[in-house]
């Protein structure tokens, strides 16, 4: 006859193979969804002026501060298995040295939550009081996923490694996504399509050119009287 203990190692290994197992199905199930997300984004508003990155620093830097809008359809991302979905937005550029990567930078970002993680949410009592009532009775509500800005400002401004921005060319901004699941891998936005997930259909802007410093106005007035 088996000891006490040995019965109690018995049971424990069972349940957590038990355990792996059905967690492995539950994460497997996510590739029978099919992912099919889009996205328009377009600039509506640039400007670069210059500024220093820290309060002691001499050194000043240009600065470029982006608004746009944004019209996104990410609800086929979310389903039983769909814990939270980062959405961010970034500016790409050409970088000037020989390397093969562009420089980007992320200007802005949000994390939308499915129903049953809406407590995660670092938002005001008020705030999260109105997102739980959207969604009463609902274990998935995909709707979140459809994203209508006009004019949003950019979260962050961006710089660039030589402290130069104005001028550049060839600019876009690119919506990007992560799916994080209650049991799975995280999944980043596809480059290729993987059976029924489909890559982003949209999601970059056309390409555009930052404009030059902007100058204060007593120097504008100096120029204009001299």
């Amino acid at each position: 006859m088996h000891s006490t203990l040995v019965r109690a190692q018995n049971v424990f290994g069972f349940f957590t193979t038990v355990c792996f197992v059905v967690a492995g199905f539950i994460a497997l199930s996510d590739f029978s969804w099919e992912r099919k997300p889009s996205s328009t984004v377009s600039v509506k508003d640039v400007q670069v002026v210059r500024g220093r990155p820290h309060y002691y620093s001499t050194k000043k830097e240009e600065y470029a501060h982006i608004r746009f809008n944004l019209n996104t359809d990410l609800s086929s991302l979310f389903t039983w298995n769909t814990k939270q979905v980062f959405v961010y937005v970034s500016a790409t550029w050409p970088s000037n040295s020989t390397g093969p990567r562009d420089n980007e930078a992320v200007i802005w970002d949000t994390i939308i939550t499915s129903p049953s993680a809406d407590h995660l949410q670092n938002i005001g009592p008020a705030a999260m009081k109105k997102l739980v009532k959207s969604a009463k009775g609902k274990s998935i509500d995909p709707s979140r996923g459809k994203l209508n800005l006009k004019n949003q400002k950019a979260k962050y401004q961006i710089t660039s490694p030589t402290g130069k921005l104005a001028e550049t060319d060839d600019v876009v901004l690119k919506v990007h996504y992560n799916v994080q699941p209650w049991v799975g891998m995280l999944t980043w936005t596809p480059q290729v399509d993987f059976g029924g997930w489909k890559t982003m259909k949209g999601g970059v802007s056309k390409a555009f050119t930052l404009p030059a410093l902007k100058k204060k106005k007593e120097e504008t007035k100096k120029k204009a009287t001299s």
